[in-house]
């Protein structure tokens, strides 16, 4: 699959699919969905702060089973707390990267439902209602709940999981009288919307991850991931750090640090092994920078 070739909502979804941990059981296929991107996942129980990249489509998460404690913030700011439970729903159509993490409720996964609604959709929703598309964005909303929300979403799991064609004439009844409502009740009118070409295209943050995790162990390279998106360094280098908040080797700095964190506390592998494998010939130098990152050494992270 040529991700340049997909609906920015896919590619959306991919990316995001890639940065949350959890197992998809169920996707949309076929033209009936072809206005919108739906996935139902399962997530762990816990799970530590994760960086959620700018997404330019609405996103609706809804949860379907299950408890958890989330926790979310800015980049910069103090972390906020909501109650995610069976039939709450959350909604963001951010311009800015933001943090993540959450702890299910006792030893079982809970289950969620995301739902990407195209531009397209969302544009004819608005033309219905007399509103300008381009100057309004949904309001970011967590663990709240809404009667025709999850009527709705119930409605689109069936058919979606149904064992007979997907009905388009059900499907697209559903998701335009969402649309509206979503519309009327949690349209922000008067929201200063970004530069849409400022942020990096979801299907080139996707393809740029993927290098980097396929090269953790080779020095990093500005000038490949750059030539990836086809943009000079400069506004390749701006457009990954407003869409994630960080700089391109920031994150991958980070990436290795993540990935050596996750071979210490789960295998014994020596120290010097980890350090080669994320690319550091020095393991003083890989010190220092587990130290930077972590606050921590390597030796007594592992300790802990």
């Amino acid at each position: 699959m040529v991700l340049s070739c997909l609906p920015s909502r896919r590619a959306a979804s991919l990316t995001l699919e890639q940065l949350l941990p959890g197992k998809k059981v169920a996707q949309s296929e076929g033209d009936v969905w072809k206005d919108v991107d739906v996935q139902i996942f399962t997530r762990p129980v816990q799970k530590e702060e994760i960086l959620v990249p700018a997404v330019a489509e609405p996103l609706l998460v809804w949860v379907i089973r299950g408890e958890a404690n989330i926790e979310e913030r800015e980049l910069t700011g103090p972390w906020e707390q909501s109650k995610a439970r069976a039939g709450t729903f959350y909604l963001t159509q951010t311009d800015t990267p933001y943090l993540m993490r959450w702890q299910s409720k006792g030893d079982t996964c809970f289950e969620v439902l995301h739902l990407y609604l195209g531009l397209e959709l969302v544009d004819r929703a608005a033309m219905s209602l007399n509103l300008n598309s381009s100057r309004i964005r949904m309001q970011d909303v967590s663990g709240r709940k809404d009667a025709f929300i999850s009527g709705i979403l119930s409605g689109l799991i069936a058919e979606m999981q149904s064992s007979v064609i997907a009905n388009p004439l059900f499907v697209n009844g559903l998701l335009e009288s969402l649309t509206v409502h979503l519309l009327r009740q949690y349209a922000d009118t008067r929201a200063k919307i970004k530069l849409r070409s400022t942020l990096l295209p979801t299907w080139k943050l996707r393809r740029v991850l993927d290098h980097m995790e396929a090269h953790l162990a080779a020095p990093f390279d500005l000038d490949c991931l750059a030539s990836l998106c086809g943009m000079s360094r400069f506004h390749f280098s701006r457009s990954f750090r407003t869409t994630t908040g960080q700089t391109p080797s920031g994150w991958f700095m980070q990436r290795r640090v993540q990935k050596a964190s996750e071979m210490l506390r789960k295998t014994n592998v020596p120290i010097i092994e980890i350090a080669l494998e994320i690319g550091y010939e020095s393991p003083s130098h890989f010190a220092q920078v587990f130290r930077r990152v972590t606050g921590v050494s390597p030796r007594h992270y592992r300790k802990l």
